[in-house]
């Protein structure tokens, strides 16, 4: 797929907007992170000679708290970042959302990091900056909440979805609107600041036949953490963990809380479904049991 102009509308009124340097971070999977990089490098070597702009991609170690998942970072003109930014994204699509014959595009997320002291810009007074670009866009935008158990985690997420144009016109617009904030800039200077945290980073693992995901970390007394369990029927639970655990990881670095599955064979009293334990606030249980059950009956419903 070869990058198109997908941006409409004025731009902010920033004076030399395109020659200006700025920076992106995006978060990828190390599937993800090695589709971008390519056989001896050969896909990350062309997206940077077609945008001209510098990349740089964590170590594998080096991930995102809370999350197995690698930092890229596209450094350059508000142009090249974004030309970058679609050639990565339909990369993406490509290897993961291969053309079907479907008529309708098809739809990807991308997760960019943002400071937490930029991402008021983003949001706006009682969020009418974010709902004005949802609107615009057509583009899901969401902000994940600043995450407390990481006291030194300066850094949010932003999750963009859609189809590509709907994708490509909400970066655009975020990234001229973190333009404008004149501390955003100082973020390229450590693009990936999280080795100290990374002893709180989230432990999962298989637990017999069974997956088990939970944060290594403890909730503080203002957490008020609580627990519920609920039941997923045993053939469904593969929609709440997700290929490689994505999906689990996604409802966990977005709603905060904590989440167990039980074994193969351990199930709730009198039925064949597995238990699935929530622990945190009261709103991060909401939140996650709602995206489990979204996900469960978005599936049932095909």
């Amino acid at each position: 797929m070869s990058p198109q102009k997908t941006r409409k509308g004025s731009k902010p009124q920033l004076a030399d907007n395109e020659e200006k340097a700025t920076h992106v971070r995006l978060l990828l999977s190390n599937a993800e992170a090695g589709a971008i990089i390519g056989k001896g490098g050969s896909t990350i070597n062309e997206i940077k000679s077609q945008s001209g702009i510098r990349i740089q991609l964590s170590r594998n170690n080096e991930c995102f708290p809370g999350t197995s998942d690698r930092i890229i970072m596209l450094s350059g003109g508000v142009d090249g970042i974004l030309m970058a930014t679609e050639l990565i994204l339909s990369r993406l699509m490509d290897e993961f959302y291969p053309e079907d014959g479907a008529e309708m595009d098809p739809e990807y997320k991308i997760r960019m990091v943002v400071p937490n002291s930029s991402c008021g810009g983003i949001i706006g007074k009682a969020g009418a900056n974010i709902r004005s670009l949802i609107e615009e866009t057509g583009a899901d935008i969401r902000i994940s909440p600043q995450d407390m158990y990481y006291p030194g985690l300066q850094d949010r997420i932003v999750t963009v979805a859609g189809a590509l144009a709907q994708q490509m016109r909400a970066i655009a617009l975020i990234v001229w609107k973190l333009m404008e904030d004149p501390y955003y800039q100082q973020s390229a200077n450590t693009p990936f600041p999280y080795a100290a945290l990374m002893y709180n980073a989230m432990n999962y693992g298989q637990n017999g036949p069974g997956m088990m995901y939970q944060n290594n970390r403890q909730p503080n007394k203002d957490d008020r953490s609580t627990s519920m369990t609920i039941g997923v029927a045993d053939e469904r639970i593969g929609l709440v963990v997700g290929r490689g655990g994505r999906n689990l990881m996604e409802i966990t670095q977005l709603t905060g809380a904590r989440i167990k599955i039980s074994d193969r064979g351990d199930f709730m009293p009198g039925t064949s479904d597995r238990k699935v334990t929530i622990t945190g606030s009261e709103n991060a249980i909401h939140a996650a049991e709602s995206m489990i059950s979204a996900k469960v009956v978005s599936a049932a419903e095909r």
